[in-house]
């Protein structure tokens, strides 16, 4: 009896304790995951009915059910069906988003490899666009929800911006602090948010039922039957009503995938759907409200405090997506897409969490930028959703490669299985292409600049790499070695190349101008594989080449910062000796000169050398003891 009873008493606190770890990853995810999608409804729905006002500020009922109809089903169909319950199932290794999933889908194989890439680089340029362009209308919109609070709206307009930037500015100066201290207030805050969202939808709601005849998805079409000039114009602004959907799947490694679809359809979507349906309400009862529907459900005492609390929230959306663009300036690094960047840990609990300087400052300044350059939330509007809805669309033709690769489906029946949301993601796409020529340019030309950066940098790495790639083999080094001993030093002399078996170039150089090897040799190799994470026991292969020459191979994963100190002491388990202080490090430091080329081949060489000589130098990124370096410099014309 004893030896049955034990293991139920220990079971409960451990089912206790799971279940805490559960409340608190959902709780989280209401903050990090859901920030950028909550604070949608404070300008999604007032862009969307702008377009129906008639000349005396009027909408007709029918078209305020049909507008909510079609958010209450785009909420549905993108987030529900595709992200929630689908997309989600898509995972590297607990690991989403979508350089994860392209990375997912090269490690399947298959032709088509550098389409995949292609696929993969162009939703990272879109995400990176949706990075600038969030926090500055999310925070706009609420700083202007003063301009609705009677005695300080009609002082108030001029100083929007300004307070905007402010808060902004404010809040890419402490990213270099980390977010672990501010992000314990992210859940709660985001909990009372989607709280007064409910709230403030229901209280409205009761007052005009009749808006729930949204939920027949006949009324959103019939809204394109009567306006077939504006429709299109409507459909791109109740797009904004899932910007931030991609979140869903880009932070499913941090916070797993079911307390994250938990959180969704318990929390998020009720409330959501709550508060669209509570101003489609207002506006039925005051036509006049559509100019502000948000800020003006509350009552006028509880303004302000809405006023604080959404600022908070957009904030909160902000903190996000700027999370987010670091992860993925990771992502891109360890995946060869960008030069070595400096990404600093500001956690020690937590390994997700980094601040990468140079992507923080880019940010500010384009983020300020369109601030001053748009002014206001409504104009901004115009500008967002292009790169949304487009990195919602490599998403979804990359889960139809993964279908059809690891799942071994054929073809056609992988698109058939997605072609319902390619069908609306293109209608989506379609609509906010109108908005390209009213600044919806912003973000396809920030798109555009990481893509040709991105590009330009993968392939000018393998043409560096074919250029200093040497036509001996390490056998034929070993033996010409071997015939012709050089003068052996005391110590440990370990070389980086880029692959095993390769001979790199610092140490051809060192045998050509010292004339001189150390006792022991390590061909150092640092190797980035398609998974998010490695396990100790599987980041060290150590093989012997010859007396004195052994072959190391560090294995890191794409989400892990590369640490060649931490991995020499596990190697040591391995039986690779050597004393840190008798250890140097040989690694080559390049000249680069361009090819004799014209036109975009030129702009690409000079672009790629500038990116190169402002990289983090190779001993910094791969965290060697600075002290033991040797940097050997060489010509190399790409």
């Amino acid at each position: 009896m004893l030896q049955q009873t034990a293991p139920l008493t220990s079971a409960e606190p451990a089912t206790k304790a799971s279940w805490r770890s559960f409340l608190g990853l959902a709780v989280g995810s209401a903050g990090v995951v859901y920030g950028d999608i909550g604070t949608s409804p404070l300008y999604a729905f007032k862009e969307s009915i702008s377009h129906l006002r008639g000349p005396g500020g009027g909408v007709a009922t029918a078209d305020v059910i049909g507008v909510v109809s079609l958010m209450l089903w785009t909420l549905i169909v993108i987030c529900t069906l595709k992200y929630v319950l689908i997309l989600m199932r898509f995972d590297n290794r607990g690991e989403g988003g979508t350089l994860s999933l392209m990375a997912l889908v090269q490690k399947a194989g298959g032709r088509g490899a550098r389409l995949v890439l292609l696929i993969g680089m162009l939703g990272a340029g879109l995400f990176f666009g949706d990075a600038v362009l969030t926090p500055a209308i999310s925070v706009l919109s609420a700083v202007e929800g003063l301009e609705v609070i009677e005695g300080i709206g009609p002082h108030i307009a001029p100083f929007v911006a300004p307070i905007a930037i402010a808060i902004l500015v404010g809040l890419f100066l402490v990213q270099q602090h980390g977010t672990s201290g501010v992000g314990r207030w992210f859940g709660p805050i985001c909990l009372i948010w989607f709280a007064a969202l409910a709230a403030l939808g229901a209280m409205s709601l009761v007052q005009a039922p009749e808006v729930l005849q949204a939920f027949d998805p006949r009324q959103g079409l019939a809204l394109f039957g009567r306006h077939a000039v504006l429709g299109p114009a409507v459909l791109g602004s109740v797009f904004l009503c899932v910007t931030g959907a991609e979140a869903l799947y880009a932070d499913m490694g941090h916070f797993g995938r079911k307390p994250i679809q938990a959180t969704w359809l318990a929390l998020v979507f009720p409330c959501l759907a709550l508060n669209y349906l509570g101003q489609g309400a207002l506006v039925l009862r005051a036509p006049q409200a559509a100019a502000s529907p948000f800020f003006l459900l509350a009552p006028d005492w509880l303004q302000l405090p809405l006023v604080v609390l959404a600022t908070a929230a957009t904030v909160i959306a902000s903190q996000a997506v700027i999370s987010g663009a670091f992860s993925l300036a990771q992502q891109g690094v360890q995946l060869g897409l960008l030069p070595r960047l400096t990404l600093r840990p500001t956690s020690e609990e937590h390994a997700g969490q980094i601040y990468a300087p140079q992507v923080n400052w880019i940010l500010m300044i384009g983020v300020a930028a369109l601030v001053l350059g748009f002014g206001s939330s409504s104009r901004l509007a115009h500008a967002y959703g292009i790169s949304v809805v487009g990195a919602m669309i490599t998403s979804s033709i990359l889960a139809v490669v993964a279908i059809h690769r690891i799942y071994k489906r054929p073809i056609w029946q992988a698109v058939l299985a997605f072609s319902p949301f390619l069908l609306l993601e293109g209608a989506f796409l379609g609509a906010n292409l109108l908005k390209v020529a009213h600044g919806g340019y912003v973000p396809l030309l920030l798109a555009g600049a990481l893509i040709f950066v991105m590009w330009t940098w993968s392939q000018g790495q393998e043409r560096l790499t074919r250029a200093e790639q040497s036509d001996l083999t390490i056998s034929d080094v070993i033996a010409m070695l071997t015939a012709r001993p050089p003068m052996r030093a005391r110590g440990t002399a370990v070389f980086l190349t880029t692959a095993p078996g390769k001979v790199p170039a610092s140490l051809l150089h060192n045998l050509k101008h010292n004339q001189v090897l150390h006792e022991h040799v390590v061909l150092l190799t640092v190797r980035v594989v398609r998974r998010p994470r490695v396990p100790d026991a599987e980041r060290i292969k150590v093989t012997d080449l010859a007396p004195g020459f052994k072959s190391l191979v560090l294995t890191f994963g794409y989400m892990e910062t590369p640490n060649v100190a931490k991995g020499l002491t596990l190697a040591r388990a391995h039986g690779l000796k050597f004393d840190i202080m008798r250890t140097s490090f040989f690694v080559s430091r390049r000249t680069l000169l361009p090819r004799r080329a014209r036109g975009l081949a030129q702009l690409r060489d000079a672009l790629f050398i500038y990116l190169t000589r402002n990289a983090v130098r190779t001993a910094d990124f791969f965290q060697i003891p600075p002290s033991r370096v040797v940097e050997l410099g060489a010509q190399v014309t790409l």
